[in-house]
């Protein structure tokens, strides 16, 4: 089969398309025929050799990228504990630290836990845009555990991780204050924020200005760190993704009273129920699937390029 997969670490160029043994369902696993896997920020990081300690660890290279991918069910092995059939659309949570690694590739064997049906009616490039930015969004929001009509605010809230921020917050009552630059003003309110202020150097204090005293909760789409601190009202917390850290994101080792949460996706790989509920969602049009463009697997190198220049909306996909 074929797969994108990185040899050697460092720019777009490492990647390459190559021929891989194709993988079977063993017992208690579904294969799946992958036709779309997103770009994520997090398969630049590993793509550059921010991951390398945790990758030697656990697999040999040539490693593979990818968090999230649709597709048909084609296999199911004996003793798989699942309602799905061949030739059932579907989407998978995929952590590329795993054997045999990540969603680059035309063939994947998974955990029945981490597939769940695609949304009716979706593209599999849409479906894709779901399991990992959606389960790493969900994850944001059960850590942070707020009360409906509480405030939070959202960075990088016209990306795909914050628009979905913006969309799964309203869903259970919170109140939102985004970010946007000028040009996506319009986007960020139809996703429902309440507020918006703009984007850049100094949103914290804006984000203040618009809620005075400050927001309860914050989650930091846009990878800013800890200046936006100042957003978060005393006994406050902030979301943050996990992978910041190993991109080299500012320090938050003092943040006083405001509680920290590293949001790390990975832990919810297995969370069938909770990427379910997100298909559910997507169906009644509580999340907006967004595919800012497709690519054919060959030409990784140049999505991977597009993401890096930055103001990509939604996400660049893959296609198998």
């Amino acid at each position: 089969m074929k797969a994108v997969v990185v040899s050697e670490y460092g720019g777009p160029e490492v990647l390459r398309l190559v021929d891989v043994p194709e993988p079977h369902a063993g017992r208690g696993q579904i294969r799946m025929r992958v036709r779309a896997a997103t770009v994520n920020p997090s398969d630049t990081v590993l793509r550059a050799g921010a991951m390398d300690s945790m990758l030697d660890s656990l697999l040999a290279p040539p490693y593979r990228p990818g968090n999230e991918a649709a597709g048909v069910v084609d296999e199911i092995g004996p003793g798989a504990e699942t309602d799905l059939s061949i030739g059932d659309r579907v989407m998978a949570m995929v952590v590329p630290y795993m054997p045999p690694g990540g969603a680059y590739a035309e063939y994947l064997v998974l955990d029945p836990r981490q597939v769940a049906a695609a949304p009716a009616g979706s593209s599999h490039a849409e479906a894709s845009t779901i399991p990992a930015n959606g389960l790493t969004v969900q994850l944001a929001i059960d850590l942070l555990s707020l009360a409906a009509g509480d405030w939070l605010a959202v960075t990088g809230a016209a990306g795909a991780v914050g628009g979905y921020t913006v969309q799964l917050a309203k869903a259970i009552g919170l109140r939102v204050v985004a970010d946007a630059a000028p040009a996506d003003e319009n986007l960020v309110r139809s996703l429902g924020a309440d507020l918006i202020v703009s984007r850049g150097v100094g949103v914290a204090e804006r984000i203040r200005e618009a809620v005075p005293g400050g927001v309860t909760g914050l989650v930091d789409a846009a990878v800013i760190g800890s200046e936006v601190l100042p957003a978060i009202r005393p006994g406050g917390q902030l979301a943050m993704v996990r992978f910041a850290d190993m991109a080299g994101a500012p320090s938050m080792e003092d943040h006083g009273d405001i509680t920290v949460h590293e949001v790390f996706v990975p832990d919810y790989v297995h969370e069938r129920d909770k990427l379910d509920a997100l298909r559910v969602r997507a169906e009644t049009g509580g999340l907006t699937m967004r595919v800012a463009a497709e690519y054919p697997a060959s030409q990784a190198a140049e999505a991977h390029r597009r993401l890096e220049a930055g103001g990509v909306r939604g996400r660049l996909v893959l296609t198998f």
